[in-house]
């Protein structure tokens, strides 16, 4: 495996450790306060482009290079925490939080 590769894969992996924190917050809390949507869009969307660098690379060589899967990783995992905000802002309105 290239160095750049397992750095890249390494970066990944420890910002994927984060997410189960922010996932368990969203379950316990029960709310939106403190909580960034357009945080967690960027978030996406910047590994959407990551994913899209993995595919043109794929194309051009015809392999997958590992940090892919970590990017498909960590996007299930914020995406999660974004479906979480969703159920959490129709709490706050219940709540009369907001």
């Amino acid at each position: 495996m290239d160095i750049a590769v397992l750095c890249e894969s390494m970066m990944l992996i420890i910002f994927g450790c984060s997410w189960p924190a922010n996932i368990h917050k969203s379950l316990t809390s029960k709310t939106t306060l403190g909580k960034s949507l357009v945080f967690e869009v960027l978030v996406v969307i910047g590994y959407l482009f990551g994913i899209t660098a993995k595919i043109i690379i794929f194309n051009r060589t015809g392999e997958m290079q590992v940090s892919f899967w970590f990017y498909l990783l960590d996007i299930l995992l914020v995406s999660t925490d974004i479906v979480l905000y969703f159920r959490n802002l129709q709490i706050d309105k219940k709540m009369g939080r907001i």
